[in-house]
């Protein structure tokens, strides 16, 4: 009896070995709840994407904005990535969105998106007066009558208006926040431009 008990455990043990490989390709690889939570929505003209929340001022932003350059590369054949400045109710952060707004109003944002962060990490000068960002974009090519004008146009309130309205309802406590497709926010953010890259495809690929 005792080599037909050994033999049956053995075999099931085999049997328990086997199916784990099965058990790990069917499991999903992140939990709701602790890789990243459900919310109640924001509007994306397109899909699949990927939206990051951010301020040129906040220190964390700039030191994973490396990260986040990486990674939209890695998916840009296959999602758009956006970007949404936040403005917190705070003076330096709202000229920052002003400053990201006519980044994208002159198609200026390649070009000026690492100077500002820059600017303001590395040389200590956040934008404090509007006369300060009119001369930072004088700086770089364009013209002080028309930057000034952008900056008061009916355009200028409502994009800024749009920027905080999507922060509200994607329910974001803190920058950087990444949101994939309107729907989730990423909780658990990989450390590395691959991992990350292959997060936000698994969520891109959500059904619900």
């Amino acid at each position: 009896m005792k080599p037909l008990k050994a033999f049956l455990g053995s075999a099931l043990l085999v049997m328990f070995t086997l199916l784990l490989p099965l058990q790990s390709a069917y499991a999903k690889p992140y939990v709701e709840g602790v890789d990243y939570v459900k919310i109640a929505g924001i509007p994306e003209a397109q899909k699949p994407v990927i939206r990051e929340f951010f301020s040129y001022n906040c220190g964390h932003c700039y030191r994973q904005d490396s990260l986040f350059e990486q990674t939209a590369h890695l998916l840009e054949n296959n999602i758009q990535f956006e970007r949404t400045p936040v403005g917190a109710g705070r003076t330096s952060w709202i000229l920052s969105q002003e400053a990201y707004y006519l980044a994208q109003k002159f198609s200026v944002t390649k070009q000026v998106h690492g100077s500002i962060f820059s600017r303001i990490h590395e040389k200590g000068e956040a934008f404090n007066r509007p006369d300060q960002l009119i001369a930072f974009f004088v700086s770089q090519g364009l013209d002080a009558k028309e930057v000034d004008s952008a900056m008061n146009s009916a355009d200028a309130k409502l994009a800024l208006m749009n920027y905080d309205t999507q922060a509200q309802l994607a329910e974001i406590r803190g920058v950087p926040s990444l949101v994939v497709n309107g729907k989730y926010l990423i909780k658990a953010q990989p450390q590395s431009p691959e991992a990350l890259a292959a997060m936000i495809k698994y969520l891109s690929e959500l059904k619900d």
